[in-house]
């Protein structure tokens, strides 16, 4: 009988070119679906939460796959880390329901949470290389702030959508966005209900311009209404950006991962 397990897992997403297989390029999926095999003795397909790309990080992704073998849940964790690289653990695992009303990493999902680290410093520093994105004039945080908050709320996010985006509707609703200084270190934390691709890059590009001072607060509210991706600011770099938590209704009795960074 087939059990459906889900996995937790992080990784640094420097190494490989994102979390989907690809024709070009090692991927977080093609190593994790390795170690699986090699754990299971039987191929493994699995299925994320959201699809990271080429140099973003995952505090805590979230993965199903349907197996025949039975372990108990340490055992999941310890095995396939053992068959993994440095750069990619798994941090929990459970069983679930298995079935077309059972859990699904991608669908049963009720909303995501990443972080964006900025690196605000008029000298680049070699030990944030890959880890976050780097501006060298000041940034305003409380300007920021103020024209985050006109993306608050469902909206048409087209203006900050890639044009590669392949999701049928621009439409999604962000619950929460907060900008917080911790230093020389910006994060920039959002919370939605789904993401459209390079989203948060092309929101944080975009509120960056605001913080350097080259746009005023009322441009964030301007660039939404317009849906025109051309008038925003260029996708910002994906060094800074984690998938740091992925919500599910209580029912499926998931670990609840810490969302915040371990090293601010």
């Amino acid at each position: 009988m087939l059990k459906r397990i889900a996995l937790g897992v992080q990784y640094d997403g420097s190494p490989w070119h994102g979390w989907q297989t690809q024709p070009h390029g090692r991927t977080v999926q093609d190593v994790l679906e390795s170690a699986l095999a090699k754990f299971c003795q039987a191929p493994i397909a699995t299925t994320c939460a959201g699809r990271t790309d080429a140099g973003v990080h995952a505090l805590s992704q979230v993965v199903h796959f349907d197996t025949p073998v039975s372990r108990e849940n340490f055992s999941w964790v310890r095995g396939v880390n053992a068959f993994l690289p440095a750069s990619i653990a798994v941090q929990w695992a459970a069983e679930v329901e298995c079935g077309e009303q059972g859990f699904h990493a991608r669908f049963s999902a009720l909303a995501r949470t990443y972080h964006y680290v900025i690196y605000n410093d008029p000298v680049r520093s070699p030990l944030c290389e890959g880890r976050a994105g780097w501006v060298f004039r000041p940034l305003d945080v409380a300007l920021m702030e103020d024209a985050a908050q006109a993306l608050i709320g469902e909206h048409d996010f087209s203006a900050f959508r890639a044009a590669e985006c392949q999701a049928a509707s621009p439409v999604r609703t962000l619950h929460r966005i907060a900008i917080k200084r911790h230093g020389d270190r910006v994060i920039v934390t959002l919370n939605a209900n789904a993401f459209l691709h390079h989203m948060v890059r092309n929101i944080v590009g975009s509120l960056i311009q605001v913080g350097i001072g080259n746009r005023p607060v009322a441009w964030m509210a301007e660039l939404l209404l317009s849906r025109r991706r051309e008038l925003a600011a260029p996708t910002f770099s994906p060094d800074g950006l984690y998938l740091a938590k992925v919500d599910y209704d209580a029912r499926w009795a998931l670990p609840v991962p810490d969302e915040s960074l371990p090293f601010y």
